[in-house]
């Protein structure tokens, strides 16, 4: 087992492998990567998928045989992915029961052209939940403001949810909001919280990225200054306002307290988007920075391995007055040379949708193609 992974495990940090496909999972990778390198979970997304489908022969055989049954091609992609997650789910099934249902987890996302219905979202959210049927499976929601009620309503119908694409301190909030009323209105439909589970998967190198375009532009020594600082700072406060709920402060807080006394289980935060995308910062700096109890980081197997090799542990990185402080000042400064926050995370939460939906309909396209060209090789061999 790779110590430094083991390490990080150790401190708290549920490493989730943000990538799934039939090759990992026919070849024993997947098998490996939890023994070896300390994996808990995976994730998944359309462009995980796109990627999967497009470069693998492991669909091959699956392909034909839905062409051959005439299978459109949204269905035929139901059953492919859910087919893959339900296989994940059940390979992480001794993982789940060794942490009492903690992780163990494998996520699917709904389609992300639903982003902005809330009614479609819930809809297909528990399809996908009754489809796959596996109690460790995580079916992602956007924390879009039409996901907000979403959220709630699978919360509320015993469903798990990974709640995805939360980049600002306030929609954070309101997903926190949303995850306590939808387990308020669980426990009055007689679900047994304790058997609900979710995860808030806060984006952090997408924030770098927008936000030192923004500071390159503004060109000063005091903007320069900030790059790289505001993805962090970001998480940093995401966590302090989970550890304030979690420990019973305020509404929100008094609320959490009531459900945890019935069994409910805390929405951890989940850093997501944890590759490195400016090649001068350190290719660990998302996982370095971000060690504390409680939390997932879902990395691609790049900075998986990068942390393996030369990344290292020391101590919370997070929590704690001075991280706070430092988290507080540095995104006041961003607001004093003229970052606008509010415009980042609304440009980000649009990207992040369209991105998908780009992803989405790539994956349309590679199983259509799929799907004609085993039409074709069987008309040709009739």
């Amino acid at each position: 087992m790779n110590e430094k992974l083991k390490a990080l495990a150790d401190a708290g940090v549920s490493i989730w492998l943000d990538d799934l496909s039939r090759e990992r999972l026919d070849s024993g990778n997947l098998a490996e990567l939890i023994t070896e390198k300390s994996v808990v979970g995976v994730t998944t997304n359309p462009t995980i998928f796109a990627g999967a489908l497009a470069d693998g022969k492991a669909y091959e055989k699956q392909v034909a045989e839905l062409a051959g049954s005439g299978t459109d091609v949204d269905a035929a992609i139901r059953v492919i992915t859910t087919d893959d997650v339900r296989n994940a789910c059940d390979l992480f099934t001794e993982v789940n029961k060794a942490t009492n249902g903690v992780d163990g987890r494998v996520s699917i996302e709904v389609e992300p052209g639903l982003a902005r219905d809330t009614e479609a979202t819930i809809t297909q959210a528990k399809e996908l939940w009754e489809t796959v049927d596996r109690s460790n499976v995580l079916i992602k929601i956007p924390a879009t403001v039409e996901g907000l009620a979403a959220i709630t309503a699978a919360t509320a119908a015993g469903i798990s949810v990974n709640v995805t694409l939360i980049f600002s301190l306030d929609r954070y909030e309101a997903v926190i909001k949303a995850y306590i009323e939808g387990l308020e209105q669980a426990a009055t439909n007689g679900h047994d919280l304790s058997s609900i589970h979710s995860v808030a998967s806060f984006f952090v190198s997408r924030v770098d990225s927008e936000v030192d375009k923004r500071l390159d532009e503004i060109g000063s020594d005091e903007a320069k200054a900030l790059k790289g600082k505001a993805a962090i700072a970001n998480a940093r406060l995401a966590y302090d306002l989970f550890a304030k709920i979690n420990n019973g402060e305020g509404e929100l807080g008094e609320r959490w307290r009531a459900l945890a006394a019935k069994g409910a289980n805390p929405q951890r935060p989940l850093w997501a988007s944890t590759g490195v995308k400016n090649e001068d910062y350190p290719d660990t700096l998302y996982v370095t920075e971000l060690v504390v109890a409680d939390t997932v980081n879902t990395m691609p197997e790049k900075t998986m391995d990068a942390f393996g090799d030369h990344g290292g542990v020391h101590g919370d990185t997070v929590s704690g007055k001075d991280a706070v402080d430092e988290a507080t000042s540095t995104m006041s400064g961003l607001e004093a040379v003229g970052v606008d926050m509010a415009d980042v995370v609304k440009v980000l939460e649009d990207e992040g949708v369209d991105k998908f939906v780009k992803s989405w309909d790539e994956l349309v396209e590679t199983v259509r193609k799929a799907l004609a060209g085993s039409s074709d090789v069987a008309s040709s061999t009739d």
